[in-house]
This record gives C-alpha cells, structure tokens and sequence, in this order.
C-alpha cells in the first residue's frame, strides 16, 4: 500500500504517520480500547474525559473523584497498550473541566483537544509541562482568533493545532438550529477561513499550527477533499464506533449499523446546544412531551438546565453506551447510517487509505487529461 502522498500529520514535536485523529466520544464510547487501536495504526488515538467515571462504583455519590481515578486508569492502560499518540477530548462545558485538564497533564497525555465552549483558560493547567499539546476545537474562523490572542496575552502560548469541527458532527454541535444545514457553515466554507485567521499568527510568532479538519468526514475520498483544502489532517469519529476496539457495547453499535438515513435527527438537548443522534423511541416519548424522571446527583455539564428538563443527558448517554436504548440514545455523526458491518481498526484504516488513493488517482487523471 503506497501511502507515501498521505503527509505525515505534525503537532509541536509530535509526528503521526497518519493524519487521521479519532474523535472523542463521550460517556465512554472511546476509551483506551479504541484510542490504542487507533494510535497503533499510526493515526492519533482520543479518549473522552466527559463522564468518563461513569462505570465506577462510587459515581453517583463521588463524581468528582471517580471522574478522575478513570480518566487516570484509561490513560495508563492506553499507554500500555500503544508506544503511538494518545489524546484526550475534554469538553468545556463540563463541571469538572479544570480536574480533568490536571489529570490528563500529570499522566502525560501528548494531546487534549478541547471543544464545546471556548477553552479559554486551557493553558494555565500546564504549569510548565512542555508534554502536553493543546489543541482547541473550534467552529469558526473568529473563535480560532479569539483563542490565539487570549492565549498569547495570557499565558504567552499559542494553540499546537486547531480543529475545525463542521456542522454535520455527532453528539452536541457548535452551531445553532438555523445553521446545521445552511451551506455558509458547511466545513468546505469553514477550514480556508480558520486557516487564513491562522496564518497570521503562525507568521508573526514563528509557530506552524495545523489545522484539522472535523465532523462528517467519512471516506478517504473525504480526507483527500479536506487535504486538498488546505488542513493539515482530519478528525473522524463516527466511523470508528462500528469497530471491534470500540469501547462502546454491541448493542450501541448495532444502532448505527440498523440505522436508516432518516433515522438520523437534530434534537434540542438538556445542555443547551442541538445535538445530532440517531432517533428512536426514547426521543420521540420526549419530542411528544413525555418526562423521563431522575434525580440529578452531578450536575456534569455547566449548561445543563437539569431543574427543567425532560431528561438527563448523561443518564440517557450512559444507557446507550450499555447497550440499553430503551433508557437512551446514542449520539451519531449526519453519515453514521453509513454503516454496514463491524470491522477491526486496522482494517478501516486500510480502506481509508485505499479510497484516499483512489481520490488521489481520480483527481490526478482529471488534471493531466
């Protein structure tokens, strides 16, 4: 397999051999499992740090410190099993934002990529640790602006990448309602306006930052489009729950596999933000006004309005990572119904590369002939 046209993707002093990061996906769907098989493959492997102590004993009356003795476990099993690049994602909107940035930074993850909010204050957890990458998500050129110059005036330090997670992403999104599906927002318009606010630090303060590509990418021909665009790599998640690696339980997988284009929804969730999923009974009882009660012990995302809502977030993403979607459902990028079959890490990737050659080939003849 000649992949000698797919560049390496560099971040500070990291280099992964593949430009490909898998996503985090929250309430454990990737954990060491999955991040492992990824980084082993060449590509940079993530862990969700959002509830990620949900499979504690203690995690209803001791969420703080379960969160953390995971997120603690997670990473050193990763490392165990991988000697290649590990992430974690940790959202901005979580109550415990600040204990999981430590966590990660004291185990000496490469990479936290940090999304759901403006991670504004992200570098002061470093307290001089020169390991850890930071690499904000972002969902526009003027939030990528406003996180360089805060973080140079603050803390003298710039992003060591951006990504650009485009509106047909699963799970909570960046973007209002009204701009999911308006072509202005699309990640084809997204990626050359974050690289050109970009660039202007990248030159002035001598530091390249890649920009990376995110939300929808499903083939190798998509990851050669986005190349081609100017990122420097691509962040893919949907793709990787239908895996052997995958931390998530076979019946949660088995959703996407079973799932019809249609099946795929935007719903309005408890935290405040639209999210997208794939559509069952849980949410239609909910769209026609029904309540789930529960009693919320943590409180986990800053946002959420847990007093009025008809449901818990967490509760629902934790079922569904079980398996049992009578109580929940699960979170999907807009091609998860894409999904046909359940294959290892290693083989997906081999596909990636087999299409992105393909693409590269295709776009190759048109412009000789």
């Amino acid at each position: 397999m000649n992949t000698n046209n797919l560049k390496e993707l560099k971040i500070g002093d990291l280099t992964a051999k593949l430009p490909i990061i898998q996503g985090g996906m929250g309430v454990a769907i990737s954990l060491s499992g999955l991040a492992s098989a990824v980084a082993n493959e060449g590509g940079i492997g993530v862990i969700s740090a959002a509830v990620i102590g949900m499979l504690e004993p203690d995690f209803s009356i001791n969420f703080l410190e379960a969160n953390i003795r995971a997120l603690r476990r997670e990473i050193k099993k990763a490392k165990e099993l991988t000697k290649g690049i590990l992430g974690v994602n940790i959202l901005v909107a979580l109550s415990n934002f600040a204990d999981m940035a430590r966590t990660a930074i004291e185990e000496e993850i490469d990479i936290i990529l940090s999304g759901a909010g403006l991670p504004l204050n992200l570098p002061k957890f470093l307290n001089g640790s020169k390991r850890t990458k930071l690499v904000p998500i972002v969902s526009s050129g003027r939030a990528a602006r406003i996180i360089c110059k805060r973080w140079l005036e603050k803390y003298n330090y710039l992003p060591d990448a951006v990504v650009v997670e485009g509106p047909l992403a699963g799970g909570h999104l960046g973007f209002k309602e009204e701009q999911i599906s308006n072509p202005a927002y699309s990640l084809e318009k997204l990626i050359p306006e974050v690289i050109k606010e970009v660039r202007v630090f990248e030159e002035r303060y001598k530091k390249p930052i890649p920009v990376i590509a995110a939300g929808g990418i499903y083939t190798g021909e998509d990851i050669y489009k986005f190349l081609q665009l100017g990122a420097s790599g691509v962040q893919m998640a949907t793709r990787f729950v239908t895996t052997y690696e995958c931390d998530a339980s076979m019946g949660f997988k088995q959703a996407y596999i079973d799932s019809k284009k249609e099946d795929i929804v935007i719903i309005k969730s408890p935290v405040g933000m639209p999210g997208r999923a794939i559509r069952n009974k849980f949410i239609d009882d909910v769209n026609k006004g029904e309540k789930k009660p529960f009693k919320c012990p943590f409180h986990c995302i800053i946002t959420c309005d847990c007093k009025n809502s008809p449901y818990c977030i967490a509760l629902a993403l934790v079922n569904a990572r079980k398996g049992n979607l009578k109580y929940g459902f699960a979170f999907a990028g807009a091609n998860a119904y894409r999904t046909k079959e359940i294959i290892s890490v290693k083989e997906l990737i081999k596909s990636l590369l087999e299409e992105y050659e393909n693409a590269s080939k295709q776009s190759a003849s048109h412009t000789s002939g």
